[in-house]
């Protein structure tokens, strides 16, 4: 074992886990005030399950030792076969423990359905939510995450069928971000607009929060991107470079567009242009050169920037721009390997395959566009097929009452802010501590 590597690939999990917490604070400044508990909650939540079920059976669905093109096997159940496991990982040596690989990749299990959330904020019951969060990573991650991470053994034998195709994607523009993406956009169709939507003002609630947010998954973000080097050298290095600058590039392309277009940079902007540029360096970073990332950031930040809109043209309520950033920015970000790819980087141990303009013709384009196709059209028709189930089962959307008073008070028999102090209004705390005092049996304390 490398116990540099065993450190990387560890404090790289931590990193990725990171961003969860940092993903409910981005998404819950956007929000609006009656709102921020249950969205965090939807993040926190999903911690909690897909931890679970990655330990029961999920990573061996993504990457048991035999399985087939869709799924692997069940050989490593309860992750106990782990314990004795080689260092043998996709058909390469690597000197980590076979958990420490797991752990970093369920921490990209976690935060993947958390993604989905922003499309549905302000209307999901956490029931609903909590039971869609446990299918959809069981039939939609997992295999995918097999179909697209999985290289099977030195032989290539037992591969993911995306793998074993070529499509190349480092850490996760399709299985991640396009999947979450797609399945963000059947929740939002499932389960309709919010009251008063596109005329009612919802305006983010908490900007600082939703800055804090971003920079949490900025941090987090190099765990993602260069930890999936799985240890600590040149490729990490390529992957650590191209994320920092594309970001950058990405944060700037959507303030322009917004100077331009509405006369004002804004904080919400530049927060969503860096996530969007994150998104995007996520399946090339490895596969490109430095210039190129500031090239793909450039376009990402302007295209998400311009793609946020459409649901307003095509009618469909995403709340937080989920569709516009990640499926929108994983598509571009998966696209642009089969344009900038490179074999020259692959002395760093990244590309092994030239995109179009480096001579490589439009074969690895054409993977690049089927792979994402494949991830999209599978996770939006189980997504969809899932919310509709459950919406006509145990409910996924709260009442209307219950959406305008408040998903928190509702849901959760909380608030995000006490307002008891403020202007002497007593009557608002009341109403929340005899709800709350009605739902859970507990005092809630003044």
């Amino acid at each position: 074992m490398d116990t540099g590597d065993t450190a990387w690939v560890l404090t790289s999990a931590a990193l990725v886990l990171l961003m969860t917490p940092g993903l409910a604070f981005f998404y819950g400044g956007m929000v609006r005030s009656k709102s921020v508990l249950n969205m965090l909650m939807m993040s926190f939540v999903t911690i909690g399950i897909v931890s679970v079920l990655w330990t029961l059976f999920g990573f061996s669905v993504a990457f048991g030792a035999k399985g087939n093109g869709f799924m692997g096997d069940f050989g490593s159940v309860g992750l106990g076969e782990l314990l004795k496991q080689s260092t043998t990982i996709n058909g390469a040596e690597y000197k980590i423990p076979g958990l420490a690989f797991s752990m970093f990749q369920l921490m990209f299990a976690v935060i993947t359905p958390a993604l989905i959330s922003g499309a549905i904020a302000d209307r999901a019951k956490f029931l609903g939510w909590s039971v869609f969060v446990t299918l959809w990573v069981t039939i939609v991650y997992f295999p995918v995450a097999h179909w697209v991470f999985d290289f099977g053994d030195a032989k290539g034998n037992y591969a993911g069928w995306l793998a074993h195709l070529g499509v190349q994607d480092f850490a996760g523009g399709t299985a991640v971000h396009i999947n979450a993406g797609a399945a963000g956009l059947a929740l939002a169709l499932v389960l309709g607009k919010r009251n008063g939507w596109p005329k009612a003002q919802f305006r983010p609630h908490n900007l600082p929060i939703v800055l804090l947010g971003a920079a949490l998954l900025w941090f987090g973000w190099f765990g993602f991107n260069a930890g999936s080097a799985l240890g600590a050298n040149g490729l990490a290095a390529l992957a650590f470079t191209n994320t920092q600058v594309a970001t950058a590039a990405a944060l700037l392309g959507w303030i322009a567009v917004e100077k331009v277009r509405d006369g004002h940079p804004t904080s919400l902007g530049a927060a969503s242009g860096a996530v969007a540029g994150l998104v995007a360096i996520t399946p090339a970073c490895a596969f490109i050169v430095p210039w190129a990332a500031v090239v793909l950031g450039l376009l990402a930040g302007a295209i998400c920037a311009m793609a946020v809109g459409l649901k307003y043209r095509l009618g469909f309520d995403d709340s937080l721009d989920v569709v516009g950033v990640h499926l929108v920015g994983g598509i571009v970000g998966t696209l642009f390997v089969g344009l900038f790819g490179t074999a020259r980087v692959a002395a760093a141990g990244g590309a092994s395959a030239d995109g179009l303009f480096y001579g490589g013709g439009f074969t690895l384009l054409g993977k690049q566009a089927l792979g994402a196709a494949a991830v999209m059209v599978y996770s939006f028709v189980i997504a969809y097929i899932l919310g509709t189930i459950i919406d006509k089962t145990i409910g996924f959307r709260v009442d209307p009452e219950d959406e305008e008073s408040g998903i928190d008070l509702a849901e959760h028999a909380e608030t995000g802010y006490e307002l008891a102090g403020v202007g002497g209004g007593s009557g608002f705390h009341a109403a929340i501590t005899g709800a709350a005092r009605a739902t859970t049996g507990r005092e809630v304390p003044a």
